[in-house]
């Protein structure tokens, strides 16, 4: 199994790694690109990894056919590399090796597509690790952020009222205090005015006593 796939490595990762050069080839016919999963535009580009390559290689290869099949002339195109030959004659040599295998054109070309379709289906499974991944590590977190922005958004409402409060017992205070300043002057002054009274009568008084004193004390109380 670990040679398989390091034969897998060598036919598709450094298959002309080495390869001398080649004479001049007449230009290729225009060729319609194969389709292509659209990377995501959110993050970094993507690039090529050991570690996938290895999930990809090990699923081909557990899904290998018997036989004589792409994989096979994928290795024969491999081997044939190193020729001084043009593409096409590359791939006539190896498909003619193939025919020896008993191996026909239709026959390449349906176990090539079966062998997308098992990256497809590799494909398939890591949307769904993904889309795993993406619940636990990001899905969570939204909601985490929600239930946070909802109670900053309650917390922010019960500040406001609570500043609305404190506003209008700060007004009552001040008026309170007016109330309380008015309400001890009247007292004082209602005390002020008691006082002067009070002088007033005790002054009085007292000054009929010194004149009692005076004019009656002082031996001119008439005799009997």
């Amino acid at each position: 199994m670990a040679k398989m796939l390091k034969n897998l490595k060598s036919l598709f990762i450094v298959e002309e790694q080495n390869a001398p050069e080649k004479p001049a080839e007449d230009p290729k016919p225009t060729v319609t690109p194969s389709p292509k999963i659209a990377e995501s535009r959110e993050g970094d580009p993507g690039k090529i990894t050991q570690k996938f390559i290895e999930v990809l290689f090990k699923a081909m290869e557990s899904n290998n056919l018997d036989g004589f099949d792409y994989l096979e002339f994928k290795q024969s195109l491999q081997s044939l590399s190193k020729m001084p030959m043009d593409e096409a004659t590359r791939f006539r040599s190896a498909f003619a090796m193939a025919e020896t295998m008993g191996a026909t054109t239709q026959q390449l070309l349906s176990s090539a597509n079966h062998y997308i379709d098992v990256l497809k289906s590799e494909e398939t499974k890591f949307e769904k690790a993904l889309a795993n991944q993406r619940e636990q590590q990001i899905g969570r977190k939204q909601v985490e952020i929600q239930e946070m922005e909802e109670a900053i958004q309650k917390k922010a409402e019960e500040i406001k009222r609570l500043t609305t409060e404190i506003e209008a017992h700060r007004k009552k205070v001040d008026a309170l205090k007016g109330e309380m300043n008015a309400a001890a002057g009247k007292v004082e002054s209602t005390k002020n005015d008691f006082i002067a009274s009070y002088n007033k009568l005790v002054d009085q008084i007292h000054a009929d006593v010194e004149s009692i004193k005076k004019h009656l004390l002082s031996g001119s109380e008439p005799k009997k």
